[in-house]
Order: C-alpha cells, then sequence, then structure tokens
C-alpha cells in the first residue's frame, strides 16, 4: 500500500476534482451563503464517503484477497469505469455554475443535504467498489491500510472543497460561462481517462 500511496493519491484527488453534484452544490453554497455557509454540506459530503467505503470495501476486500481472479476483474471494472467516467464527462455538455436566491438552511441542514448527496453519488459508490480496493495490500493488515486511504479521501473532500469554494467569489463570472464549464469537463474528463489507463496496467 505505501508504495502506491501517491498514485491512489493522485486518483482520489482527481475523483474529488472531477466536477458532480457535490461540486457543484460547494459552489452554489458559496456563491449563496459566503465560504462559511459551505462547512455544512462539505462535512456531510466527507462524512458520507467514510459512510460509502465502510459499506462498500469490507466484505469485498476479503473477496479480492482470496481470489485473484477477483481482483483481477475488478481492476479492469475500475480502470473502464474511470475510461468511461472521462469520456462521458469530456462530452457532457457545459454546465455553469449559477447560483440563485439564498434560502434560510443552517450547519445541520446543509450537513444532512451533504450527506445524502454522497450516498446516493454513483461516483463515490462505484470508486470504493472497483478502484479504492486495488490499493490495498491483502498480504498485510487490512483496518490500518483501509483507515489511511478512507481518511485521505474524506481530507480530500475537505481540502478540496473549500479551495472551490474560497474560488468561488473570485470565479463567479467564469464559473457561470459556458467556457468555464466546458474547460472543467474536458480536464476533468482528460485526467479521469489517463488514470483509468494507468490502472489497467497496474499490478498487485
Amino acid at each position: 500500500m505505501i508504495s502506491l500511496y501517491p498514485v491512489f493519491l493522485l486518483v482520489a484527488a482527481t475523483t474529488v476534482l472531477s466536477p458532480g453534484p457535490g461540486v457543484v452544490m460547494t459552489l452554489t453554497n458559496a456563491l449563496r451563503h459566503g465560504f462559511r455557509g459551505t462547512f455544512g454540506g462539505i462535512l456531510g459530503i466527507s462524512a458520507g464517503a467514510l459512510a460509502v467505503a465502510t459499506l462498500s470495501a469490507t466484505g469485498l476486500g476479503v473477496l479480492l484477497a482470496t481470489s485473484a481472479a477477483a481482483f483481477t476483474v475488478m481492476k479492469y471494472v475500475g480502470a473502464a469505469y474511470l475510461v468511461y467516467l472521462g469520456i462521458r464527462l469530456w462530452r457532457s455538455p457545459a454546465t455553469p455554475i449559477v447560483a440563485g436566491p439564498a434560502a434560510p438552511t443552517g450547519f445541520g441542514r446543509r450537513f444532512v443535504e451533504g450527506l445524502s448527496l454522497q450516498l446516493t453519488n454513483p461516483k463515490a459508490i462505484f470508486f470504493f467498489l472497483s478502484v479504492f480496493p486495488q490499493f490495498l495490500d491483502h498480504a498485510r493488515p487490512m483496518a490500518p491500510q483501509f483507515a489511511v486511504l478512507v481518511l485521505t479521501y474524506s481530507s480530500l473532500v475537505v481540502l478540496i472543497h473549500s479551495g472551490y469554494a474560497l474560488s468561488a467569489q473570485r470565479a463567479r463570472s467564469w464559473l457561470g460561462s459556458e467556457r468555464g464549464g466546458r474547460t472543467m469537463n474536458r480536464v476533468g474528463g482528460a485526467t479521469f481517462v489517463f488514470f483509468g489507463a494507468a490502472l489497467a496496467t497496474a499490478k498487485r
């Protein structure tokens, strides 16, 4: 796991950075409520990642530890998913981030919104089902590795979404343009395809 940790860091960061419902929610909250108003949603998304990881990876790790065939299948499924996600993101129409009138919601409400969003996010679920297990060394104790990788992912959610929130005000006009939406799609799509190809050639 240690030798693959930098790769995991890059793949996880790309996953969190890529445009999706969570990013849209963070940017929208930032434009409506300011930076402080994004904390509830960001922490909810992070907590959702912990829950999805625990539910998705616990039983699957046992299977991958005992079956080389299952490991290989999941590796290629995960790689194919990343490539598919990249192509779909590249080809998807630009989605400008437009903030409407602010609604009077508090920290708890936004936390629940972020948690619910992550628990039903296909990207997060598939990441922890097919991509995440590739970075676990099944010859070593699983719990410490699992804890490090999952906490890394959740921390990246907080850091990256906070970065989005901080930049939202300065980039308000760009995020609201078709060009801004298209650029986010192209950069995220190309990066997903690259890491999908890298995952397909990775060895156990």
